[in-house]
């Protein structure tokens, strides 16, 4: 590849000065076509406190200051995972890493939506769940193979008239993001976990109380609540081989739209994005 890469990255440690001290040379001269860091990235952090915090102890360790690093791919600050990040002159090629296919595992909740499509916004709606079974989940999965146009969360990095989109979004006003071009070259399902009996009988009692909240065709009931997931509603994990721009929480929507219910992700982990695979 030309670039050196530097493999087992934790930025979590107190301090990077030390591992960057044992695995670089004194001088960024001699990585002449820059350095690739494969990072796990932690939860709740996002991309830019991982590329903050190398930032800085690259140039403590190489002893100056105008040294470029950024990353191949945004992550959400509530997935982990693989985050590639670049530096020096191999922020050249970062445009190209992140053109490259990624997979991902996510776990996708059903019987319910938030407004951010995963656990960043509290549930602002319950849905029916219990016709929900394992084959019509591995049914529906295959409908999303392929090239496709999905329409990204409002809750993005999407930019519309010079401002992220999640900017409108979090000042409560609505924006129209337009469809993006997407191909999901494999999705599989990997477990799926019923809802429990318990919260059968408290989805029908919310159905009855809500009825008169329901919208005309009686599909969706609104009930605004501090609680996210409550871990007993049916919900499944998945592992997703996508191009580039494919929104997982998109998807987590769609899936429970197709299922005639709601969806929103609940948890994600990119594990590999093009040669650079999470577990080696």
């Amino acid at each position: 590849m030309g670039y050196f890469i530097l493999e087992g990255c934790d930025v979590e440690k107190e301090s990077l000065s030390e591992f960057f001290g044992e695995h670089l040379a004194a001088s960024i001269d001699e990585y002449r076509k820059g350095i690739v860091l494969p990072v796990d990235k932690p939860y709740r952090w996002t991309s830019a406190d991982v590329v903050r915090k190398i930032k800085f102890q690259i140039q403590k360790h190489f002893k100056q200051k105008k040294i470029k690093v950024g990353h191949a791919g945004t992550l959400d600050p509530l997935a982990t995972g693989l985050l590639i990040v670049c530096v020096g002159k191999a922020t050249k090629i970062a445009e190209e890493l992140q053109s490259q296919e990624k997979e991902y595992i996510a776990t996708i909740e059903f019987g319910a939506t938030t407004p951010s499509f995963d656990l960043e916004q509290e549930i602002d709606a319950y849905y029916p769940f219990k016709h929900i079974t394992e084959e019509m989940v591995r049914n529906a999965l295959k409908e999303f193979e392929g090239e496709q146009l999905q329409v990204p969360p409002l809750f993005s990095a999407k930019v519309v008239d010079g401002l992220r989109a999640y900017e409108y979004a979090r000042a409560g006003e609505e924006v129209k993001l337009r469809k993006s071009l997407i191909n999901i070259t494999g999705i599989e399902l990997l477990s799926f976990t019923e809802a429990s009996a318990e919260n059968q009988e408290s989805e029908e009692k919310n159905e009855e109380e809500s009825i008169q909240e329901a919208s005309p065709g009686g599909k969706y009931y609104y009930h605004h609540s501090s609680s996210k997931s409550d871990g007993t509603r049916p919900y499944a994990t998945i592992r997703v081989r996508c191009s580039k721009g494919t929104y997982i929480r998109s998807l987590a929507r769609d899936l429970g739209c197709t299922l005639g219910s709601g969806g929103y992700l609940t948890a994600l982990r990119r594990t590999a994005s093009g040669d650079f695979v999470l577990n080696n």
